[in-house]
């Protein structure tokens, strides 16, 4: 184990020359302990090995600060610049004050950026990453507090994140558990985006096989743009002369995916030139590419997602949105491209405890989704198609069992015409005058609720 104290680093040093201390402790790997309390300055970005913990004593922490030249991330694993994995890095007990320093090195323009990783701890193509009792209560509207993608076995627990942008954002990757953490943010405190922004995820693909468990949406009385959840997915084509592209757009070009880097101000360019290189950006026709990854696949999106004792506090108009962005900063879906079906998503305990106009919101194709043992008040689902050309919805199939429904008139399904629904409900407790509305094409197998059925002409 490294002591940073033997080393000089503390609280009373330069912010660049704390970062050189810690950046010495973690080329060397193994453990590394800030065993002085204090609040510690760093100017730059920490980059993490192979089999590398930081931990941090009781009232130790992190505090940005801005640097002319470097504004990337606090830690980033090697693995994230080489696209090779990384392995078995823990950071324990960290406690960050981002004193309102925005991570601005998103793109090309800063040689430690990664086009797409945009948070303060920031980690792709990692396995084994471990993150417990992170704490932080400034984080700026910019900026994620911790980003993960191209991941396998993510566990992050016991941490509380507070401020104005998402929490824990994850793009591609399989078996993650995030588990007994408490959040107040403006925007999102989880977001599942196997597909995104060009800004906000490095790669793309199936987020798959993850736990969500005994989280808390505190309340607060600045609003919201988000959800509690953001599942996101996505798909696109391959690369065609003259095909019409947007920021944001993805194609795939000689065994590789590649997006558009331009300004989300929805201006639409015709690509005449494949591109072609290897990584980083590259011009053709006017228009900026990103070499996204080597891997090919056609779509992306969440399947095998747990949601279980969550405790919804804040108001919200939607607590879970799954669905394709269409926007000026993204259209998840090219026209005509093979849409995913979002699937399995369950949701076990879940605790309504505050005015959320929809529990669930779909934009994408969805499979099957279970909602038991939970309690909902006045809150419903709502499934809507994104009316884009080329698009195919399959036949969803939803169980409510064991749900405890309360408070007078609502519609509990609302589905748009060209979205077939199935619907189960069973052991179901509710409160007298309860009788839901279920509007649109849905099939009722069975229910112990009154409900009203009606079609959205209705």
């Amino acid at each position: 184990m490294i002591k940073l104290s033997k080393t000089g680093f503390n609280p009373a040093n330069s912010a660049s020359v704390n970062c050189k201390l810690l950046q010495a402790a973690a080329d060397k790997g193994g453990d590394i302990y800030i065993d002085e309390p204090g609040v510690y300055d760093i100017d730059d970005t920490v980059i993490l090995s192979d089999n590398t913990s930081v931990i941090f004593c009781a009232g130790a922490a992190i505090r940005r600060q801005k640097n002319s030249t470097e504004n990337a991330y606090v830690f980033i694993n090697k693995g994230a610049y080489t696209r090779e994995f990384t392995e078995n890095i823990r950071i324990l007990n960290m406690t960050l004050i981002c004193n309102d320093v925005v991570s601005d090195s998103i793109t090309a323009e800063s040689k430690k950026g990664v086009p797409g990783l945009n948070a303060h701890l920031a980690f792709s193509y990692i396995k084994n990453l471990y993150i417990d009792n992170f704490q932080v209560y400034d984080l700026p509207a910019k900026n994620f507090a911790i980003q993960v993608c191209s991941f396998e076995n993510f566990v992050i627990e016991n941490s509380r994140i507070e401020g104005k942008k998402d929490g824990i954002h994850l793009g591609r990757g399989s078996k993650f558990s995030i588990r007994h953490c408490i959040f107040r943010t403006f925007d999102d405190p989880i977001a599942l985006n196997a597909h995104d922004y060009a800004t906000s995820n490095p790669q793309l693909g199936w987020i798959e096989n993850g736990i969500i468990e005994d989280c808390y949406d505190l309340d607060d009385n600045n609003g919201t743009t988000g959800f509690f959840c953001r599942i996101l997915a996505g798909s696109w084509k391959k690369w065609q002369k003259g095909m019409e592209v947007q920021h944001s757009d993805i194609v795939e070009s000689g065994g590789r995916l590649y997006r558009v880097f331009m300004k989300p101000d929805g201006a639409v360019f015709k690509t005449v030139t494949p591109p072609s290189h290897e990584h980083g950006l590259a011009v053709y026709d006017g228009i900026t590419w990103c070499m996204v990854q080597n891997e090919v696949i056609e779509n992306c999106g969440c399947r095998n997602i747990h949601f279980k004792n969550i405790f919804l506090q804040k108001k919200r108009p939607v607590a879970f949105s799954m669905h394709f962005d269409k926007d000026n900063y993204s259209r998840s879906y090219y026209p005509g491209s093979n849409a995913p079906v979002q699937d399995n998503i369950i949701f076990e305990n879940i605790f309504v405890q505050n005015e959320i106009d929809t529990f669930l919101h779909t934009r994408t194709p969805v499979g099957n989704i279970r909602l038991i043992n939970s309690d909902l008040t006045n809150t419903g689902f709502v499934f809507k198609s994104i009316k884009t050309d080329g698009i195919k919805y399959s036949k969803t199939n939803i169980l409510l069992s064991g749900v405890s429904f309360k408070d007078g008139d609502t519609t509990l399904v609302r589905a748009d015409d060209d979205v077939d629904i199935t619907i189960s409900v069973n052991s179901s407790i509710y409160t007298d005058g309860y009788c839901p509305k279920l509007i649109g094409n849905i099939t009722v197998k069975e229910i112990d609720i009154p409900t009203e059925q009606m079609n959205n002409s209705d």
